[in-house]
């Protein structure tokens, strides 16, 4: 498990001045969140110290002057996207963020649907919204945009969007994931504002890349890593290098749309306010790197995660191989390679010498294996035979056949399954009924919150129960991208 690398309670401490400082040179400040706000976890991984939910904590801070504006595009809506790490959709996910912030105490200020263009199913999630007396807005498709200048800030632009009024000094504008549109959201929501006397202004709570490390730090890698569907790629910001002859890491996306986007503001506020796409973000991540050597070896440990995620993706024709050959440069530019990962390396050699399915868990310098029996699946052998080195057991059986054959028999005889073998969470259930009478049990099921952040690998593609535990867990699990079985279809 990784070292401490980052200070959590600075940065928040920091990050928040320095927003009170960008809301103070307007009236209002649209507040683009780029990164996931409450559940960052790419950011805790690369970063170990950071906190899932710190931004959260940073708005709650200053809640008084904040309301969230949720964007979502009407394509993603009508094509049922995917939150790939959540498995859900981003319209049910868009939902889950709206109960979570109003859990906490943030206003919604409302939800914008981008890219509209009458489909079906995005008119169904506005009725849906309004029943909830939730504000939303339609923004459409603008011909030429963003690079037609004088459409775009024209009736037949902007000017056709519908309008939320916003009340707070600091609009933050999130989405359940990217290419949902929150930049055009809040240039649409200030050209509005102009209209009605009201001056707002623009700022991106930036997370990766960082602007004030080295293009090829490990943890700029790991943003691309994480990144490669997307075709982001880090580069030099040339108009800070132009401007403050000093170097400052952006991504392609936000420099190629500057030169447009810095005319637009001009447009619209009157006035220069940035000279460059870094002078945009509010980004103090680099002052808060207390351990660097850490840093870069989570992160190097998060490129080859998402290189082995990159793979199954591409077995299952979720992701083109030329997102693997990217991948590939990305760990060369770190120096890392497949190999490097130990708990994969272990979890084949057994495979290979065992010809069983294999997972290895990493706990505490040594690996833990597991392999398919006639009782349980490998993942079930491995968080068993983890937890009982966690919780300090004797290697021994934890789990009797008497307590697993009913169940199995329940599996195949009652509920029609073919596969007799018990998943994770079947086996956590017995190991949590067995708590009640075997001491040795109850160890082992308190001893589960110590694997919270190992490393684990499977030889092969697991079932999406076992994924979901290894999840809930707080696991960081790899795969092989090889099926158990030979079938064309599945499960």
């Amino acid at each position: 498990m990784n070292k401490i690398g980052f200070d959590n309670k600075k940065y928040v401490e920091l990050q928040s001045k320095n927003i009170a400082k960008r809301v103070s040179k307007f009236s209002k400040l649209y507040l683009e969140f780029g990164g996931k706000l409450f559940d960052d976890y790419h950011a805790s991984r690369v970063l170990p110290g950071f906190e899932p939910d710190s931004k959260i904590k940073m708005l709650l801070n200053i809640k008084d002057k904040v309301e969230i504006m949720l964007v979502i595009s009407a394509d993603d809506i009508e094509r049922n996207k995917i939150r790939s790490d959540l498995g859900i959709t981003y319209s049910q996910d868009l939902m889950r963020l709206i109960d979570a912030f109003e859990l906490v105490g943030l206003e919604i200020g409302g939800v914008v649907i981008t890219h509209y263009n009458k489909q079906a199913n995005a008119q169904k999630l506005r009725k849906k919204l309004e029943k909830s007396n939730i504000k939303v807005a339609y923004h459409y498709i603008i011909e030429n945009y963003p690079n037609d200048i004088d459409t775009v800030l024209s009736k037949d632009g902007f000017g056709k969007n519908e309008y939320i009024q916003t009340t707070k000094d600091i609009v933050v504008v999130t989405a359940p994931g990217p290419g949902s549109g929150k930049m055009a959201t809040c240039l649409s929501q200030m050209y509005h504002d102009n209209l009605n006397g009201i001056k707002s202004g623009y700022a991106k709570f930036e997370t990766f890349p960082i602007w004030d490390l080295p293009l090829n730090h490990p943890v700029q890698l790991a943003y691309e890593a994480a990144t490669v569907d997307l075709s982001d790629v880090n580069m030099i910001d040339p108009f800070h290098l132009e401007s403050y002859k000093k170097i400052a890491v952006n991504y392609n996306r936000d420099v190629e749309i500057f030169p447009v986007l810095n005319e637009l503001l001009i447009k619209i506020l009157g006035k220069q306010v940035y000279k460059s796409p870094t002078d945009m973000g509010v980004n103090t991540i680099s002052k808060c790197i207390v351990n660097d050597d850490a840093v870069c070896a989570a992160a190097k440990e998060e490129i080859i995660r998402r290189y082995y995620k990159t793979l199954v993706d591409f077995r299952k024709d979720e992701a083109i191989e030329d997102q693997v050959t990217k991948l590939e440069n990305i760990m060369k530019k770190a120096q890392i390679d497949p190999q490097s990962r130990s708990v994969a390396v272990r979890a084949n050699e057994l495979a290979a010498s065992t010809k069983q399915p294999v997972v290895a868990i990493e706990y505490d310098g040594q690996i833990i294996t597991g392999k398919t029996s006639k009782l349980m699946g490998a993942s079930s052998a491995a968080i068993l035979n983890a937890a009982k080195v966690a919780a300090g057991l004797e290697d021994e059986e934890l789990l009797a056949p008497s307590i697993i054959e009913p169940i199995q028999v329940l599996k195949t005889n009652y509920l029609h399954g073919n596969n007799p073998r018990l998943h994770t969470d079947e086996v956590l259930v017995a190991l949590a009924i067995g708590s009640n009478t075997d001491e040795r049990c109850a160890k082992a099921l308190e001893a589960l919150e110590k694997l919270k952040g190992c490393e684990v690998h499977s030889s092969v593609i697991l079932s999406p129960v076992d994924i979901n535990t290894f999840k809930k867990l707080g696991m960081n699990l790899t795969m092989d991208p090889i099926y158990q079985t030979k079938k064309l279809y599945h499960k």
